[in-house]
């Protein structure tokens, strides 16, 4: 890539959070700017974001270090590989080429490279404008909603107003003038107006995006998320179900869903007359493969169209792990298909615009089985109306102009997640 072709692909990147690198059919792609387009008086904190990355080791990881004999003790032994693991390895293997290639070209773009240490921000800024956003109160959204007590618990939102201009005529004066209280459980709570608020639980403040909703429940209450009309459904529905892990289990991190249980999502109801594009996040294991193709996409009535991969760094550029390590790959897969509005004929697939797949999205991670959005990636595949009509389901956290449900949708929305923007000092 040309010197200028790479200072305006960085200047793009450093406004938009997306670089997409020359030749191939990879980005790199900086999860806190894209978020922030969400924001207008807030932005994410890159630090907090970016926290798993940039931590310093433990003293658990220190003392493997220096001592190698007991690093060696907890190694393996090569095994023979069973045949589901056999069938894994050989989607490894088909995968593999392209992902090198993505990864060739990350580390060709010296430019981009030697920004990867400054993603982390000011932490004399951070600390400074994080505590004039909220007092930090960690609190279980899990528990709290499954007590008897959930359904009286109410949030509270606070609006502002622009209702005057300062005396010498220039900017508006901005006054607190609103506030709306609602339940918080089992309910749409929505922000319809075109600037990011704040809102209060018990003593914690979270920040919601501008011309979002969220429902937040458990399983049991998803049909309320079908709309009345088809017309009113969603044509993007992106999905990242607490899939059964003994990592996220044993870590106590969120609860994981038996597999049988998603197969009663409704995704045809949910689906716009005109269709929807599906994108379901998937880790490596065989099992979960199988059944998606078996069962899942098949009683959902998503027809595959293609695989996206999500290709794991760290801030020097190297792998969070080797790409051949089977249990720890440092990769996940995104699968695409489409869904047909219940009712609709199922056969009219040519209303569904082709995915260009195998696209690999380069990122470092942020906290644990916290995914990069990705959904202005895949506006161009999304069927029916623009703007699209976007839901994230067993979302943590809110963008603007979607809906999110989930049974923990406020997680990364607690302000300490956030910086206020210094126009609001």
């Amino acid at each position: 890539m040309e010197e200028r072709e790479m200072n305006s692909e960085l200047s793009r990147f450093l406004e938009f959070g997306i670089f997409r690198l020359p030749s191939s059919n990879a980005i790199f792609m900086d999860p806190v700017r894209v978020l922030n387009s969400s924001y207008s008086r807030f932005r994410v904190s890159p630090r907090s974001y970016y926290s798993r990355s940039f931590e310093s080791k433990t003293g658990r990881e220190t003392e493997a270090s220096v001592n190698p004999r007991k690093r060696k003790l907890k190694q393996r032994k090569p095994y023979s590989l069973n045949e589901r693991e056999l069938i894994a390895d050989q989607r490894h293997q088909e995968a593999r080429p392209l992902l090198l290639g993505a990864y060739e070209a990350f580390l060709g773009a010296a430019g981009l490279l030697s920004f990867l240490p400054n993603m982390k921000g000011d932490p004399v800024e951070d600390e400074h404008l994080v505590t004039s956003v909220g007092r930090e109160v960690e609190q279980s959204l899990l528990e709290l909603g499954s007590v008897w007590q959930a359904p009286l618990y109410e949030i509270s939102l606070h609006f502002r107003r622009q209702n005057r201009l300062a005396e010498d005529g220039g900017s508006q004066i901005v006054q607190y003038a609103e506030r709306e209280v609602v339940p918080i459980f089992n309910n749409f709570v929505i922000n319809e107006t075109s600037e990011d608020v704040e809102a209060e639980f018990l003593g914690s403040l979270y920040i919601i995006p501008r011309e979002s909703c969220f429902h937040m429940s458990d399983l049991k209450q998803i049909q309320n998320l079908i709309p009345a009309q088809s017309d009113q459904g969603f044509n993007l529905i992106v999905i990242d179900p607490p899939w059964e892990n003994k990592s996220a289990r044993q870590k106590s991190v969120y609860p994981t869903l038996p597999n049988r249980y998603l197969l009663s999502i409704p995704i045809k109801k949910l689906t716009h007359t005109e269709g929807a594009l599906v994108a379901l996040w998937v880790t490596n294991r065989e099992k979960l493969r199988v059944f998606i193709e078996k069962e899942l996409f098949p009683m959902w009535g998503v027809r595959y169209a293609a695989i996206f991969y999500w290709l794991k760094v760290k801030v020097d550029g190297s792998l969070i792990s080797d790409l051949d390590l089977f249990h720890h790959r440092p990769y996940e897969c995104l699968l695409l298909g489409y869904s047909s509005s219940e009712g609709v004929n199922t056969g009219h697939h040519s209303i569904f615009k082709p995915v260009h797949g195998n696209e690999v999205i380069i990122s470092i991670p942020g906290d644990y089985s916290r995914k990069p959005p990705i959904g202005k990636l895949l506006l161009d595949y999304v069927p029916g109306p623009k703007p699209a009509r976007c839901i994230e389901l067993f979302a943590r956290e809110l963008l603007a102009g979607w809906t999110s449900w989930g049974n923990e949708p406020l997680h990364f929305q607690e302000s300490r997640y956030f910086l206020r923007k210094k126009i609001e000092e």
